[in-house]
């Protein structure tokens, strides 16, 4: 069941790639907002990041996603030694991703987490839903950055990876992220053309060299 029948795809075509860092091993992305990270089943639904990276680096590998109104950095590998090693970092959570988001209305407190298991919400997927049963643990923590006057700039750290974490555990707290279209009620979904959540930035190990490595991208709704 799709959770909007009227949705048509029209991903962004400039920049077609913005390749934030390459080197032999890994390629750092920064994803535009609109942009599937891997293609979808129908025909028009195939136009995504992963075909664009692997059209000039057909070795490129998919080791992590960023839904599609999502922006900001995304990595890939060039090579299998180097998915299995990133891939390795993000399951033992040693990565580090920091994320800026546009939440509807006002925080009651400056900072916090949000520690809510969440699971597939199967009669309206992709919708994920909060289910302190049967759902996989996820925790965000929280900073306000900036305090507007019908909502609130917020930095999303989230310590677990689950599909739509940030969106939900925001929706959680009574602050649907604006411009979400699965999520936000009508107010907050008007007040943006876009979801207001960036991937701002990426901490990794190399998978060769094992230096740490930050990557940034710039975001378009906030600048620090």
């Amino acid at each position: 069941m799709a959770a909007n029948p009227d949705f048509v795809y029209q991903p962004p075509m400039s920049p077609y790639l913005d390749i934030i860092y390459q080197d032999n091993d890994i390629v750092v992305l920064n994803k535009p907002s609109g942009l599937l990270t891997v293609p979808g089943r129908l025909p028009e639904h195939q136009d995504c990041l992963q075909h664009r990276v692997q059209s000039v680096l057909p070795s490129a590998t998919i080791v992590h996603r960023l839904d599609m109104a999502t922006s900001g950095v995304i990595i890939m590998a060039l090579n299998r030694n180097a998915h299995v090693e990133i891939s390795r970092q993000f399951e033992k959570r040693l990565t580090q991703k920091r994320y800026i988001a546009r939440i509807f209305g006002h925080l009651a407190s400056n900072t916090g987490s949000v520690d809510a298991p969440l699971i597939c919400d199967w009669p309206n997927r992709p919708k994920q839903k909060i289910d302190h049963e049967l759902g996989k643990k996820a925790l965000t923590h929280y900073q306000l950055l900036l305090k507007e006057e019908q909502s609130t700039i917020v930095e999303l750290t989230p310590v677990t990876g689950r599909s739509h974490q940030l969106r939900v555990h925001m929706l959680s707290l009574g602050h649907p992220i604006l411009g979400d279209k699965l999520y936000a009620h009508e107010q907050a979904r008007t007040m943006a053309t876009r979801l207001q959540l960036h991937a701002q930035q990426l901490r990794i190990a190399h998978p060769v060299s094992k230096l740490a490595m930050q990557f940034n991208a710039s975001c378009e709704f906030y600048q620090d």
